[in-house]
Parts: structure tokens; sequence; C-alpha cells
């Protein structure tokens, strides 16, 4: 019996109950925004236009209290399995791992082979599966799409790629962007704007398989906002004087908005980070140039939203909508990094004039100035374990029985995703065991008694969840959060908050619930035993690991004849020159 038949007769079966016939199981479309903060939704509080992601938070329930890594392949790991990072293969980005961590376990850089994705259990029960867009979990055979669950799929399987030409590379980590279809290495077009293309196929999948009965589940993950910042000349012109205030003003400006939604505590206070320049003090030029960075980052934001909208729309046209539950997340905050050690290469590939900023050629920014506004309430950013860089927008929509508008403010976790999801296609999860293979277990809970509000939490107030990515490290517990980042963000030392009162980390408890802070700790070192977390090496930094696994996993191994033949070169002329020196003697 072929997959397609078989996959029919089950979605019928699995439709059928022994009291006659229930109804049917739903479609499922899963949306990743990429390096969003949380108030960049205009649901969250948000200034940017995001209309048709607001309707389905309108339609749908909102999350406040949703947390993922602080980088995407992580995210996107615990997204796919359900199954904490560190224990499916993404304890770091490959591209930030240190050469100590190389090859020790939980440290692939990948998936793992003993994990097993959500798409592969909705395939197996009966759902035609796609994916179109930002894959990031491994390129290897076992890891693609369709060793992972996906009936079809067009990936881009790097951290990032350029939003109008699919084939540059946005910083040199490797020698080609890499794409794949169905498994295969993929010609992609000449140009394209990313978050158009990625809809495209998708919609394009859906309407070739249009005649099939069985429910499908789709992914897309799109690259917007991730650098290089790009959209529309005319997504990019709707914002021309919106941020001539400065970051500051907008951060204020979200706060507010996000308390008035119900978000967050009305008294919400935040901190100023130390990465935040003084507008007042920059010239008029800089603010200029500043004001255009952050009108590319909402173009971008808003084309993504409109993209959104397009797919919504196909559904509606053909009679899908009303059987169909959307998720929409970001897989971390915003970006806050400056790309000042990348200039050298980026003068040799793009342009950073700013009138060219977001179109074909040119490489925008948000810098960590902007980005604070973007992280709006909260503290730090992409990258590190501050409320900034972990908590995201999620909204999840078309779930029978949910309050629509609603806001859920429990603590939930991207880990929940993978259960919710089975849950809600009626699919059972794996107890250890897939295919007569032990595979590691789900950690998260399904958020379907959230949505339901059957219940007001799925973890205890003593249940504790951690967390750890390059050093950065965080373990929460009910109300309360231990953290502690790396310099430059942070001081390398722990510290307490409680994010119901106080979700912007601006008051440090650790002295006045010493107990507290203490067995929180112990909490930590437990999650860090039982999760195989490494300690980072001494002077680790994001930065130089970046640098030196670009130079010795693309660098040298593409150039090293250059490399040898130019030394050699070298030589040849200071052997030259110094005979010649010595003859004139």
């Amino acid at each position: 019996m072929n997959r397609h038949l078989g996959g029919i007769i089950f979605s019928v079966l699995f439709s059928c109950s022994v009291q006659g016939w229930t109804a049917p199981r739903p479609n499922i479309v899963v949306l990743v925004a990429d390096d969003w903060g949380m108030t960049d939704v205009g649901a969250f509080g948000g200034e940017i236009s995001t209309p048709h992601i607001d309707q389905l938070a309108r339609q749908g329930v909102r999350f406040s209290n949703f947390h993922v890594a602080a980088s995407c392949a992580p995210t996107r790991s615990m997204l796919l399995t359900g199954v904490e990072n560190h224990r499916n293969g993404v304890g770091n980005l490959r591209e930030t791992l240190p050469r100590a961590h190389r090859g020790q376990p939980g440290y692939q850089g990948s998936l793992t082979p003993n994990t097993v994705t959500v798409s592969s259990l909705l395939r197996d029960a009966g759902y035609r599966t796609y994916i179109a867009g930002k894959w990031n979990v491994g390129s290897e055979a076992y890891n693609l799409p369709p060793a992972r669950g996906f009936d079809r799929s067009i990936i881009q399987g790097d951290t990032g790629s350029d939003n109008w030409d699919p084939y540059q590379r946005y910083l040199p980590h490797s020698a080609t962007v890499q794409w794949f279809e169905n498994g295969q290495n993929a010609t992609m077009p000449a140009s394209y704007y990313s978050s158009t293309y990625f809809v495209d196929r998708a919609i394009g999948y859906l309407k070739d398989d249009a005649k099939d009965p069985r429910p499908f589940f789709a992914y897309v993950g799109f690259q917007a906002n991730h650098v290089p910042l790009q959209a529309p000349q005319s997504f990019i012109d709707k914002y021309k004087g919106r941020y001539k205030d400065g970051w500051d003003v907008l951060r204020e400006e979200r706060r507010k908005q996000a308390a008035k939604l119900g978000l967050i505590p009305a008294d919400t206070p935040m901190v100023r980070m130390s990465s935040t320049r003084d507008w007042n003090a920059l010239t008029p030029d800089q603010r200029a140039y500043q004001e255009r960075l952050m009108e590319v980052y909402a173009g971008m934001a808003d084309a993504m939203d409109h993209e959104v909208g397009r797919l919504v729309q196909y559904l509606k046209d053909s009679g899908q909508y009303d059987n169909t539950v959307f998720v929409f997340l970001s897989d971390n905050g915003p970006e806050g990094s400056d790309y000042a050690e990348a200039q050298l290469w980026l003068k040799t590939q793009y342009t950073q004039d700013k009138d060219r900023l977001g179109g074909p050629g040119a490489y925008a920014i948000m810098g960590p100035s902007w980005a604070s506004a973007a992280a709006s309430p909260f503290s730090s950013y992409k990258f590190y374990s501050g409320e900034g860089g972990l908590r995201s927008p999620l909204i999840i929509a078309g779930v029978p029985g949910a309050k629509a508008g609603s806001v859920v403010p429990a603590l939930t976790h991207v880990t929940d995703i993978t259960p919710t999801l089975l849950a809600l296609a009626q699919v059972p999860s794996p107890q250890g065991q897939y295919k007569g293979q032990a595979v590691e277990t789900i950690a998260g809970a399904s958020l379907v008694p959230l949505l339901t509000a059957q219940a007001t939490s799925v973890r205890g107030p003593d249940q504790p969840l951690g967390y750890e990515l390059s050093g950065n490290k965080a373990l929460f517990k009910g109300d309360y959060k231990l953290v502690s980042n790396l310099p430059p963000v942070g001081d390398g030392a722990w510290h307490l908050f409680n994010l119901a009162k106080d979700p912007g980390e601006t008051k440090d408890l650790k002295d006045q619930e010493p107990e507290r802070f203490a067995a929180m700790q112990k909490d930590y070192e437990a999650f860090a035993q039982s999760h195989g977390v490494l300690p980072m090496p001494d002077g680790y930094t994001p930065v130089k690991a970046v640098f030196v696994n670009s130079m010795l996993n693309y660098w040298l191994p593409t150039y090293w004849v250059h490399i040898l033949l130019g030394n050699l070169a070298m030589v040849a002329l200071i052997v030259v020159w110094w005979r010649k020196r010595r003859g004139t003697r």
C-alpha cells in the first residue's frame, strides 16, 4: 500500500468513533517569524502594521509569557520535536559553537537521529505535510525534510541569506547558501523576495493537492526580520518619519500599549540597556540614517504580514480556513548585534548607503539601540537570556472552544507546541519509542487546557524549567526567574527576578530572598547535569567563536591552496630581497 492511500485510510479511520462521525481533524499552519520582538506585533503593542497577524490574535489566543531559545536553530529544533535543545542535538548554533564542544553529546548543531519530529508523527497519522522557508536544524541526509516527515519541501538550510538574491550569503560562514527541494539540491530563481516566494510555494503545494481529502500540516519559516533587513520599497515608505523621535520614545510607547492590552502589568518598569546610544547626541545625518534602518525593519515585518494575509485569503477562498489551526511565533527576540567585525567582508558584498537600504544589494541591520525598542519592555535581546531574547509573541487561532481575543499569562515554552499540535490532531505522543527505536521523550506540555480555559497553567509552581545557550542561562520556576548573562550584556553572575511583577527584570531579589535564590541555583545545576550542558571555555565569546569557526570551517578549507601559494611567494620574495641585499655589500 503506498503512503498516499494509506494516509487517506488512516485519516478516515481517525475521524471515526464508536458513536459515529466526529469533527474532522484540523489543518495546521505554523508561521515562524525570524528575530521579531514581542511588541513588534500590533496585537502585542507595536506600531508596525500587522493586520493579518492581528486578526489571528483577535480570533484566537495570545500568550504573553511564552518563551523560546535566544537564537534560531535551538528554537526551531524544539519547535519541531518538543525536546529540549541539549537533548535533541542543538545545544548551540554551529557558528557559535566553541571548538572544545564539537562532537560532544548534545552539541552536534543539528537534530540527532534519536529525535522524532512533529511532521513525522503527523504524516504517519495521515496528514499531508509541507514546508517552505528556513529550516536550520541540519543538512545531513537524515535531517532533510523528506526524512523528517515532510512530503514536499523547499528549504534554506542555513541561518539566513539575502532576501532578494537567494544565492547571496549574509555572512561568510560557508561557501554557498544551501537550498534543498524535496531533499535534493534546489535550483532557485535568480532573484526573488523571500517572504513572497515562501508563501507562493506553500500555496502552490496546497493547490497541487487540493483534491486530497486528508488534512494538511504546513510550516512556513520566514527569513523576516533576519539580517540583512530588506523589503519592497512600498512597505518601507509607509514608515517615513515614524521613528524621528528615536528608540527611547518608541520603547516607552510600546511599553504603554502592551500594558493597555493587558499583556504586562500596568506599572511595569524598564531598564535602559547600556548598549543603547543617546539619540539626542547624534548628528542630524546620523539620526536620519538610524531612522532609515528602523523604517526598513518595520517595512520588512509589514511585508511579511502581507504574505501571511495572502496565505490566509487562499485558505478562505478554498473553503479550508474554518478548519485550520494557526500557530504564529518568533524564533527569538530582535537582534542587537552591530556587525562591526563583519564590515571588511560586507564592504566587498553590499552597499550600506542610506538611500539604498532595504533594496537589492543593500545591507541594513537594526543595531542594539533599535533592538532595545523592539524588545520593549524587556531587557536584552537575541543571543541573551533576558526576557528580550527569550520572550516571544505566540498566537494560536482556530481551536474549537478557545475564547477569541483572550490572553494567557501562564508560563509556556516552545517545547509545548509539538504536544499541542499532536493533541489537536488526535495523534499520540511517542513514549520513548518510535518505530522500534529509542527516542527522546517530549519535554513540553499540551496547551489545549489553556486554550479552552480548562486550566490556568501547565506547569506547577515548583516545577523548574531550565535554559542555556552559549553560556547565557536561566531557570524559570513559578513566577520567578534565575538568570545569568555573559558580558557585554551581563556580568556573568546570577540574578533573581519576579516576572509576574517585574517582567522588565529591573529589581534583583537575590538578597531579599536568599533561600529561593540558593534553591533555584541548585535546580539549575540539576538541569545542567541531566541535560548535558557543558561549561563555556575561558575567554569564550560568540563573536570570537564565529570568527574561529568561519576560518576553520570555510576560509582555510576553501582557500588553503591560495594561502599556501601566497606564503610561498612571500618567502621567495624575502629570499630574493635578502640575496640582493647581501650582493650589494
